[in-house]
């Protein structure tokens, strides 16, 4: 790709540049009233959009490892269920906000559409540091707080997943305290869950998949096919680290990854296989490598692809100009601000949005809730075989509205699920 080229779950690793200044509900907001007002959709079913149908706040009493009690604050978005059920991760992080929650809910609601899969969008999480937990109050902590939302999930209703600070492990206490509340195996309460009680093959890596799926395309659309394209990978947890491996795997030249100790560099290409990811060996990257760059460096790279795959808003209105990507994936969720993204577009830079982008992780989950309601398990070359079916039908959806007219990538995105959801709310009518 030449440089003047004209023209977004679980993610690990936090980087240290987040930007407090415009909040993922913000953010979904300003998203949503671009892309209506770009739109031929009724401004009632808009404003419908604007907020979410309910926001559970809970308090979450454990007994610490030492005998004392600890109270935690939980929540649970639910923002959209006129296609289905409500969809989301959960969050442990000491950032998580009711306001937070309700942006990545919005978000979801539109990645579940772009997708046309049949779910809503929802979010939660705990404010809490992980790190600061021992495996057994983890674990107290999951029980409880799946106690204390019990009567507003299920499989038929809200069917959580795995987000920052949460796993595999975390889905099998959630489905575990659900199902002997309910005094029967549950499964489909939740997704993410290890295989052998109910989780699906390739689900763990399906997000970073995705990204990878929709980078490959994106190159071939830019006419820079993944053989001639060098790629800077922010983030090396479960997305990016995926992600990555499968671009270098595919012909692509990872100059660059990252997780929070900073960024391993080799201008002539990374053996990706041989940097630690998050899982693997965590905050090793940096030890890892023989050259090393800061975050701030890295999101600076001239290379043809950039996937910022951490956390949300690692690229701000104080940092985009430096951008020197021809093209962004987004891994993360909400990486770019509304306000660098506004300044991205007048620099003729594509930014390619989460909602299409990493929404493998949700599509899988999908998968592995449809196993679980015809208890038949699907072997990972079906899972991935499927996926790819359902990114490139998407990509080809986004792709289509991209060339009608002279939207960006994220308004063309919008404008496929917006017109999905706007049809069913019309479908189904408001409730008197």
């Amino acid at each position: 790709m030449s440089s003047d080229t004209s023209d977004q779950s679980t993610v690990d690793n936090p980087e240290p540049v987040p930007d407090t200044t415009e909040s993922a509900l913000a953010t979904a907001r300003h998203q949503l009233e671009r892309a209506a007002s770009l739109l031929d959709i009724d401004p009632n079913v808009v404003e419908r959009f604007r907020y979410p149908d309910v926001v559970h706040e809970v308090t979450i009493p454990i007994e610490r490892d030492d005998g004392g009690v600890e109270v935690f604050r939980g929540y649970r978005a639910q923002h959209d269920s006129v296609r289905g059920p409500y969809k989301g991760g959960i969050r442990f992080h000491p950032h998580v906000s009711r306001e937070e929650c309700i942006g990545l809910s919005m978000w979801m609601t539109w990645k579940c559409a772009v997708m046309d899969i049949p779910f809503g969008g929802a979010k939660g999480g705990v404010v809490v540091d992980p790190k600061d937990l021992s495996d057994g109050e983890r674990e107290r902590l999951t029980r409880r707080f799946t106690d204390e939302i019990r009567n507003v999930i299920g499989p038929t209703t809200d069917i959580p997943a795995p987000d920052m600070g949460t796993d595999a492990e975390t889905m099998s206490w959630m489905m575990d305290a659900y199902s002997m509340q309910e005094a029967e195996t549950i499964p489909g309460v939740v997704t993410g869950k290890p295989p052998v009680i109910g989780g699906s093959e390739g689900r763990a890596g399906a997000p970073g998949r995705s990204v990878a799926i929709i980078a490959r395309e994106v190159a071939e659309y830019y006419d820079s096919p993944l053989a001639e394209s060098t790629v800077a990978v922010q983030g090396f947890g479960s997305v990016g680290a995926n992600a990555a491996r499968l671009l270098d795997d595919w012909g692509a030249t990872v100059v660059a990854v990252s997780d929070v100790t900073g960024a391993a560099y080799d201008p002539d290409g990374l053996d990706t296989r041989a940097v630690p990811s998050h899982e693997e060996q965590p905050e090793a990257v940096a030890r890892s490598a023989d050259r090393t760059i800061g975050n701030d460096e890295l999101l600076a790279l001239d290379v043809d692809l950039l996937v910022p795959a951490a956390v949300g808003n690692a690229i701000t209105e104080a940092n985009a100009a430096d951008v020197r990507a021809d093209v962004i994936v987004e891994g993360a969720n909400g990486p770019v601000t509304f306000a660098a993204g506004e300044i991205l577009a007048e620099r003729g830079v594509p930014v390619i949005p989460d909602i299409l982008a990493n929404a493998g992780g949700v599509t899988v989950s999908y998968f592995e809730w449809l196993q679980d309601i015809n208890r038949r398990a699907w072997s990972e070359e079906r899972v991935n075989e499927e996926l790819e079916t359902e990114m490139l039908a998407a990509w080809d959806a986004v792709r289509t509205e991209f060339e009608r007219g002279d939207a960006s990538w994220r308004d063309a995105a919008y404008a496929v699920a917006l017109g999905r959801l706007a049809e069913a709310h019309e479908a189904r009518g408001l409730w008197p």
